[in-house]
């Protein structure tokens, strides 16, 4: 899945405008132009379209974090080094984190979405990779529990 739908689809179910990404990437300590932003939120084959790296996204969840959440004291959010990827596990863990979700909350949004799991299934995308009962989360997962945050976050938008 690309990173750019992620970013996008999250903007959406949360009713983040420019300014408000904006302010949320500053709580991470990092200037993000608004024409940047722009074109990270274009289309594929929309002229302009800049693609969203890891690093970029894992900013904005952080922030994301902290403006939820509120900033641990002492402890900053980790940068991505160079070239390392983010999974989406840790997408999802990051909205998790973020939106204070609880087990149930997130079987209620895979429901919403059209993706029931069960929760077994939902605590094996929380291991570590190394554990012998590690999911990897599939595009489809991401892609079905973003769509249940917008149904859920945004009903208005699907009584069309």
């Amino acid at each position: 899945m690309l990173l750019n739908d992620v970013m996008r689809r999250l903007r959406y179910a949360l009713s983040l405008d420019n300014s408000a990404t904006i302010s949320i990437f500053k709580l991470v300590d990092y200037t993000l132009e608004e024409e940047y932003l722009s074109n990270m939120m274009k289309r594929e084959d929309e002229e302009g379209f800049l693609p969203c790296r890891d690093k970029t996204l894992a900013m904005f969840l952080d922030g994301l974090i902290i403006k939820k959440r509120g900033k641990r004291e002492g402890v900053t959010p980790p940068v991505l080094a160079s070239g390392e990827r983010l999974s989406n596990n840790d997408i999802l863990r990051k909205i998790k984190i973020a939106m204070n979700y609880q087990q149930e909350d997130m079987m209620k949004i895979l429901r919403t979405g059209g993706f029931p799991v069960g929760k077994g299934e939902l605590t094996a995308l929380f291991r570590k990779a190394d554990h012998r009962s590690y999911r990897p989360c599939g595009d489809q997962l991401l892609r079905n529990f973003l769509q249940g945050m917008v149904k859920t976050y945004r009903p208005e938008a699907h009584k069309k």
